[in-house]
């Protein structure tokens, strides 16, 4: 008998922080939450799949790749604690998304308008790098959670792994050619956008800088009607 579909995110994200389908990946991040950086060993790590954050009326989604192991794995929210999550959240702080611009725990008063941040993969990868069968096996999640999220007007993909997902989850065939700046439109308007990943390659290489975001998310706020929202 398959299993009912979700009716709320409340409902989709305990589905979602009870999950292990994925043998290698429930090791890893409950090894790492044992393993605990130096710098947080004095802290609990949240070492459960990682739900999407976010504004349920969210006109805008952000789609990233996976947890990172001492950033979202630690905190539970996505990208929370790391560079990445600096990088993301003072973005869509400055593009009048967030009322805050740091993301530090799931304590700390965030809160979204008009956005949603997901990700393919919901439990953080050794070296960053979920297998195809992990990703397959995590789909039914972003599919589901897209079907609820039916405001949805933009999706911004961050990086070449979301890209691609964010293609298939608007149904965009062939695929479109990833790069920043690019964007593609689905057969019922919503506009998919592609951004460099806020990992600390892109951003301390220069690979990608603040203005650069800056423009994505900007153009982003256009497409999705939400200019109040950065007045």
């Amino acid at each position: 008998m398959p299993t009912p579909v979700p009716t709320s995110i409340d409902e989709l994200n305990a589905r979602i922080v009870g999950c292990r389908r994925c043998p290698r990946l429930v090791a890893w991040r409950e090894q790492v939450a044992v393993d605990k950086r130096a710098a947080y060993r004095d802290e609990s790590y949240w070492g459960r799949p990682v739900p999407g954050f976010g504004d349920p009326e969210a006109r805008i989604l952000v789609v990233g790749l996976a947890p990172a192991a001492h950033g979202a794995n630690r905190t539970g929210r996505m990208f929370t604690g790391d560079r990445s999550g600096d990088w993301l959240y003072a973005a869509l702080h400055r593009a009048g998304l967030a009322n805050q611009p740091t993301s530090v725990s799931v304590e700390d008063g965030l809160r979204l308008d008009g956005a949603f941040i997901t990700a393919p993969v919901r439990c953080a990868p050794p070296s960053n790098r979920p297998t195809t069968t992990e990703r397959d096996a995590c789909r039914p999640f972003l599919d589901a959670e897209y079907g609820l999220l039916d405001r949805v007007r933009v999706v911004v993909a961050l990086g070449g792994f979301g890209f691609g997902e964010a293609a298939r989850l608007l149904g965009l065939s062939p695929r479109p050619k990833f790069g920043h700046g690019a964007e593609a439109i689905a057969a019922d308007g919503t506009v998919l956008l592609g951004c460099y990943h806020v990992s600390q390659q892109n951003t301390f290489t220069g690979r990608l800088t603040e203005p650069m975001l800056d423009d994505v998310f900007g153009r982003a706020v256009e497409l999705a009607g939400l200019e109040e929202h950065s007045a």
